[in-house]
């Protein structure tokens, strides 16, 4: 039996460590925000933007920022339906409603026309989701959001990396998120960040994410509002300073990554198909081969294949309008149809050329055995 790829795992080297064990050990009392402190500093001038606020999880940012834009009962929010539920969860716990849209056959991020189309006067937001750091059409969002008066959010839990006309993904909208899973490309092992150039919504922000207690409050454990409890250790934000110092190669080795994919498969209709429009450039998170229609080619004998040569991967999102606590709309053609004919390929940093080979043979064997059974 080959040995197990995984489809991803995080690179920690000994200047994690380091960072960790000073946390750790020195990490208390008037020192207990000093790392959360830096590395909120030094994530928000990597992204190019005035405020960061760290959270336990991209979800939690995305609650809280919500929170603050003020999203409530009976409100609607606007988001593809090809996403996973962290997306979608903190619009429900609001009270308000997710409205699913199709995404473009592309990119598998939003369509902004029908975006345009969903607008009601209920809408009060519209959340761009970078999928597997594939980039959303920013300018094209931005414009309708400030057209009708609606906030653009962008989630760019998987799109660390991704630039987009010069403006790093999760800089442009009214407020960024980010995940530090220990899936992604930097990570904390669980974790998140807020991140705007809204003055008063970073204020907003700060009140909700500390149990509503205002940071100019005088009086001790006195909070003028129901608030939120997301922040992260000073222990996982020691972790995040080292992985800051090391984005650049984590990003660079990502790319090395996709582009191997890429070569690789070249001659498989579809293959990998990230896409990277000029303009543009992508994090390349979490390669992925979408296969025409035509092609025969499933998700089932994709997984088939990879699990008999011992190689993890992932299945694309399900549609989340197709979850059993949502109205169907299948009407969304490319989300629905899209995950039974794709796959997300293994990119952990430590991958070697033997392992990456193994994933593209993988691939090019069932394209063949597809090929010759037709």
């Amino acid at each position: 039996m080959n040995s197990r790829i995984y489809y991803t795992k995080p690179s920690v080297t000994d200047l994690e460590v380091r960072y960790a064990t000073d946390a750790a050990t020195d990490g208390w009392g008037e020192n207990c925000y000093a790392y959360i402190d830096r590395f909120e500093k030094e994530f928000a001038s990597h992204l190019g933007v005035r405020h960061a606020i760290s959270t336990s999880s991209c979800t939690g940012a995305l609650h809280m920022g919500m929170a603050a834009l003020g999203i409530g009962r009976g409100d609607e929010v606007i988001l593809a339906d090809s996403n996973w539920i962290a997306t979608a969860a903190p619009i429900f716990h609001l009270g308000a409603q997710p409205v699913f849209v199709d995404i473009l056959s592309e990119s598998w991020c939003l369509d902004p026309h029908l975006v345009e189309k969903a607008i009601t006067p209920r809408t009060k937001a519209i959340v761009a989701v970078h999928l597997y750091g594939n980039l959303c059409e920013m300018d094209e969002l931005l414009s309708i959001g400030a057209k009708h008066g609606v906030p653009v959010i962008e989630d760019a839990a998987e799109a660390i990396g991704s630039i987009y006309r010069g403006r790093r993904a999760g800089s442009m909208g009214n407020f960024g998120t980010f995940s530090f899973h220990g899936t992604k490309t930097i990570t904390t092992g669980e974790g998140g960040m807020f991140v705007t150039n809204d003055p008063e919504l970073y204020d907003r922000m700060l009140t909700l994410s500390n149990h509503g207690r205002d940071r100019n409050e005088a009086k001790q454990f006195w909070p003028e509002k129901i608030g939120f409890k997301y922040k992260m250790s000073n222990i996982q934000a020691a972790v995040g300073c080292a992985q800051l110092e090391r984005v650049d190669h984590l990003v660079n080795r990502k790319r090395e990554i996709f582009q191997y994919y890429r070569d690789q498969v070249s001659e498989i209709p579809g293959g990998l198909t990230n896409p990277e429009p000029e303009g543009t450039r992508i994090g390349a998170w979490m390669p992925s081969a979408v296969f025409p229609d035509e092609s025969g080619i499933t998700r089932e004998r994709l997984l088939a294949a990879f699990h008999a040569d011992n190689i993890d991967a992932r299945v694309f999102f399900w549609p989340l309008s197709s979850l059993p606590f949502f109205k169907a709309k299948p009407e969304n053609i490319f989300a629905y149809g899209i995950p039974g004919r794709a796959i997300n390929l293994p990119s952990y940093h430590d991958m070697t050329v033997e392992d990456l080979g193994r994933v593209a043979s993988c691939l090019r064997k069932v394209y063949s055995s597809v090929r010759g059974s037709a």
